[in-house]
């Protein structure tokens, strides 16, 4: 998620909503009583119903998950009151002036990054030291043999090929998985191996690897300083220890 996207989303939604003032009090009308009254049969025959009612559907599970994600880091918009403003705009009788509702947007994207920031810092104490607790007592089990990096692995198959040297392209298969099981990158599961040059990745992989005979399939527990680093990436968080499970198909040299 990105720091400024959710709250624009939400800015854009309102100011969206507010393109439909010719729409009748029944829009209105509906948004009161959605939870307490049975929502009406609609039928849906034209492809022009269909388009404006899908037009609808994703307006509204855009705005629904733009809310969701903003009260997850610490706030409580109240939805109740996002579906009067989008009636209230369709009807063309919004009760906030357009700058009462610019500063009070300003004001939230202001607080939603404090929160974020702060969620976002804590979050990475928590797998930093989750991670450093794993690997103390990871080291100690049997099979497991830490380098002088600091990257811990273990021979799951032990290949009889040649081992890469850092400069070749290699091609494997993996998965790789947070310390909670979570699985976040697997060509296993895309059914087709990845092929990349060696010192294009991360140094956990450039030093892993070049461990590895052809054939041989390692575990490797990667510290945060040799995989993603104070920063994590997509959806890895920061300071994420990782495990990934390597084979070595081939070394394209």
């Amino acid at each position: 998620m990105q720091k400024l996207g959710v709250v624009s989303a939400l800015a854009a939604a309102l100011v969206l909503a507010g393109c439909g003032k010719d729409a009748s009090n029944e829009a209105q009308e509906q948004a009161k009583s959605q939870e307490t009254q049975q929502k009406e049969a609609v039928t849906l025959q034209t492809l022009s119903e269909k388009q404006a009612y899908g037009l609808g559907v994703n307006f509204g599970g855009q705005l629904k998950s733009t809310v969701e994600q903003i009260n997850a880091v610490g706030l409580e918009l109240d939805m109740k009151l996002v579906q009067q403003g989008v009636a209230d705009m369709l009807a063309g009788n919004p009760s906030l002036e357009q700058a009462d509702i610019q500063a009070a947007l300003q004001e939230l994207q202001k607080q939603h990054q404090e929160l974020e920031a702060a969620k976002r810092a804590e979050d990475s104490k928590e797998f930093r030291a989750e991670g450093e607790t794993f690997l103390a007592e990871n080291a100690k089990k049997d099979g497991i043999q830490v380098t002088e990096s600091g990257l811990q692995y273990e021979v799951l198959v032990e290949g009889e090929g040649d081992k890469p040297a850092a400069t070749d392209t290699v091609t494997v298969h993996y998965t790789g998985t947070l310390l909670d099981g979570t699985k976040f990158d697997s060509s296993v599961d895309r059914g087709e191996p990845a092929s990349f040059p060696l010192n294009r990745v991360i140094p956990g992989w450039t030093e892993g690897v070049q461990l590895m005979n052809v054939g041989s399939k390692y575990r490797f527990y990667i510290p945060y300083n040799l995989a993603y680093g104070e920063n994590g990436t997509g959806s890895i968080p920061p300071f994420a220890t990782l495990i990934f499970d390597v084979e070595l198909i081939s070394i394209e040299g």
